[in-house]
């Protein structure tokens, strides 16, 4: 029995546009695209209740009606879900976060999971080890074919970001040893943290903490063997998914 996580907030973000997964985002947002005949959205919102969270906000913004409707037939015992209504204007990941932190229960971290991603990733594992660190933010990493990739130091510390197939880079942190990863989309954020993120902007998330990683502890916790992790952000990916829950591998 995973322990009832009523310290910590929830965030699912299922804002985005979907163009990836056109044809069915034409007339649904992604976050409602089924895998295993439920919307990815209800997989995200198990995933974060099945690991303790009892507290979640989702965003919406594209077909966001269509979104709300859904979470309003969402009934998990205990399970309280408010929406950040983002239809007049899409913030990104940052933005999305700086507009909702009014709705999030005050002096508690932020547990941040995205609609499109399929997995059973340990968070219970992840929030003890951002307690335990006592970490500004903790994000979640694997090993995985990805261009764009984390720059972490030994001490493993949020250091940089590359993207391999521009060549550009980011230098957030001096360091002479440090290791690559790629970013799951899960990811722990402290009340205090959330303050510096500035309102009324449109920014992705992953600018703030290379901003901040200078002077904040921005935590790596890497995903343990024996989970598995998918984004579904294209139709290809989707069958991919559908394929690994039809040969029961869950």
């Amino acid at each position: 029995m995973i322990e009832n996580q009523s310290g910590i907030n929830g965030m699912i973000f299922a804002a985005g546009l979907g163009t990836r997964l056109s044809p069915l985002t034409d007339s649904k947002p992604k976050a409602l695209v089924e895998v295993a005949g439920k919307p990815l959205l209800w997989h995200a919102i198990n995933h974060f209740y099945s690991y303790g969270v009892r507290y979640i906000v989702v965003n919406v913004h594209h077909f966001a009606n269509q979104v709300i409707d859904f979470l309003a037939e969402i009934d998990f015992d205990g399970l309280e879900i408010v929406v950040s209504n983002e239809s007049s204007q899409l913030l990104d990941t940052g933005g999305g976060l700086a507009y909702a932190q009014k709705l999030f229960k005050p002096d508690m971290p932020v547990l941040v999971g995205n609609a499109d991603v399929f997995s059973n990733a340990p968070l219970d594992k992840m929030i003890d080890a951002h307690r335990k660190n006592k970490s500004d933010v903790t994000l979640m990493t694997m090993q995985r074919s990805s261009a764009r990739q984390l720059v972490f130091n030994s001490e493993g510390l949020l250091a940089g970001w590359i993207n391999h197939e521009s060549g550009k880079r980011i230098v957030a942190r001096d360091c002479a040893n440090t290791h690559e990863a790629a970013f799951c989309g899960f990811h722990i954020i402290e009340p205090a943290f959330l303050d510096r993120l500035q309102p009324n902007r449109v920014f992705p998330i992953m600018d703030a903490y290379l901003d901040n990683a200078a002077t904040c502890a921005i935590s790596e916790f890497v995903m343990p063997p024996g989970y598995y992790w998918f984004d579904v952000g294209t139709v290809q990916k989707l069958e991919t998914v559908e394929r690994f829950v039809g040969n029961d591998n869950r």
